[in-house]
């Protein structure tokens, strides 16, 4: 049985080795993703076609996401090396200071804005919620801080204040020129760093057509706002990342399961992929086995319904990138043996909009109730298999296409497999027997399996799914189809 949670790796350094590339496929990568806060575009782009022709010569697909750096604010560099912050000592952000010039007492900032959105009282936390400082005063472009928590402080670490807040817009001058990128080599989905609101992703899509773009827009999840307004940024996205480093130091770490939870069951409601991210086997990155707290944390989020899990540098920086992705990939195939996760009552009062709709939440409340095999979905744009995807089940959803653009699209929905099929080459007949005989090969089913194939009857037609047929392996049993 092929694992339904997908899993996207973090590209880098430590995964430039084609031998590497290899084992990463062959341990089940789904997705790639580049970092564009590091490296250059030529680096990035032959990384994406890198791993496109290896995973084409494994007869694999695998999915290119683009990753915006976003607005990360950070303070400057140390002159001297890293400095050691004690508790109850005087330490200042200056916008004044170069961001070469940090001292024991100063240090420059990124975002010279940062001084009007905080004020006396305020908590600023500093690489990833390690230093923590309390804004004692404000004065012209320095903040004047007392240290709370202390430790060592060295050169561009990040700042967050907490609860959010800060006005850095979610797209910089940066960001904008790696959306053109991102549409030169194709990216099967953008994401966008620290989201606030619907605009956000607005923006991004127009800025995206406008390059020809045609990638998915992952808004991430890492700013204490972006909750406030999350109904409306699902609404337009097609994707959400739960970005948990930046949110969990914004919002408090002690109220981030009960978050991610949360967005996983929206994202879901609303017919959206979720991605579940940031530091989920990060022990990998210098030890071959993960700790068994990261262990329990993969797991429950695949036993909450999560699309997929992501490494970070686990695979992009670490010792053992191959092993990383075995690791997510045997904890995975567990978790989804759990019977929570092959039954649900998703969407069960809700009144379908499309026909295309209707037929693929019938088809997976047959398959759950018939003791089915597999699903077989010709698709144009993946729409129907996504559908399906929403619904828990353990029956693998084979996502049949022509279209190069839509496998790489489904390699991001969870129980969902890409398969390369021309069905408008086909009659209706044949494309049955071609299917049967397509998933035997595969080892899917075998003589005597119910099976389940949706279709259109006009082929090649986007939205046109309007059949559900189901079949038993060897025989012809009954159609059933809607009313146009």
């Amino acid at each position: 049985m092929p694992r339904r949670t997908k899993i996207l790796a973090t590209l880098g350094p430590a995964t430039d080795n084609p031998k590497v590339l290899d084992g990463l496929i062959s341990a089940g990568i789904d997705v790639v993703r580049l970092n564009l806060s590091h490296g250059t575009h030529e680096e990035h782009a032959w990384r994406a076609e890198v791993i496109r022709d290896r995973a084409r010569a494994s007869g694999r697909q695998v999915g290119v996401l683009v990753d915006l750096q976003g607005p990360k604010i950070r303070i400057g560099r140390f002159r001297d090396g890293p400095i050691q912050l004690k508790e109850e000592e005087t330490f200042t952000l200056d916008a004044g200071c170069g961001l070469g010039e940090g001292d024991q007492h100063r240090v420059g900032i990124t975002y010279p804005e940062l001084v009007r959105d905080v004020h006396r009282g305020d908590t600023l936390l500093l690489a990833d919620g390690a230093i923590e400082l309390w804004v004692d005063e404000v004065v012209v472009d320095r903040i004047v801080c007392r240290v709370m928590v202390g430790g060592v402080l060295s050169d561009g670490k990040g700042i967050n204040r907490k609860g959010g807040g800060l006005s850095a817009p979610a797209l910089t001058d940066k960001d904008r020129r790696d959306i053109r990128f991102a549409a030169e080599i194709e990216a099967d989905y953008l994401a966008v760093s620290f989201v606030r609101h619907a605009a956000d992703v607005e923006e991004a899509r127009h800025l995206l057509q406008q390059a020809g773009g045609k990638a998915d827009i992952v808004s991430k999840i890492e700013r204490a706002e972006a909750l406030e307004a999350i109904d409306d940024i699902i609404e337009v996205s097609e994707v959400i990342m739960i970005a948990r480093g930046d949110l969990g130091v914004e919002i408090g770490d002690a109220e981030l399961p009960a978050v991610q939870k949360m967005l996983i069951k929206k994202a879901r409601f609303g017919n959206k992929v979720v991605v579940t991210a940031t530091q989920m086997m990060e022990s990998m990155i210098e030890k071959a086995i993960p700790t068994r707290a990261e262990v329990f944390d993969v797991a429950n989020a695949v036993l909450d319904g999560t699309d997929a899990v992501m490494l970070s540098a686990e695979t992009a920086a670490g010792r053992y990138p191959v092993k990383a992705v075995q690791a997510m990939d045997r904890v995975c195939r567990e978790a989804e043996k759990q019977s929570k996760v092959t039954r649900s009552h998703h969407r069960i009062d809700t009144v379908f909009g499309r026909v295309d709709e209707a037929i693929a939440m019938a088809t997976m409340y047959t398959a759950n109730h018939l003791g089915v095999a597999a699903i077989a979905a010709l698709t144009e744009s993946g729409s129907t298999p996504k559908w399906m995807s929403r619904i828990s089940s353990g029956i693998p959803i084979y996502a049949l296409t022509g279209h190069v653009a839509t496998r790489r699209k489904v390699t991001l929905y969870r129980g969902v497999h890409p398969v390369s099929f021309d069905v408008v080459a086909h009659d209706s007949q044949k494309a049955n027997e071609e299917i049967v005989e397509e998933l035997q090969r595969r080892g899917a089913i075998r003589t005597g399996d119910l099976i389940i194939i949706t279709k259109g009857d006009l082929n090649g037609v986007e939205g046109g799914t309007n059949v559900m047929k189901i079949l038993r392996v060897g025989e012809h049993i009954i159609s059933a189809r809607t009313v146009d």
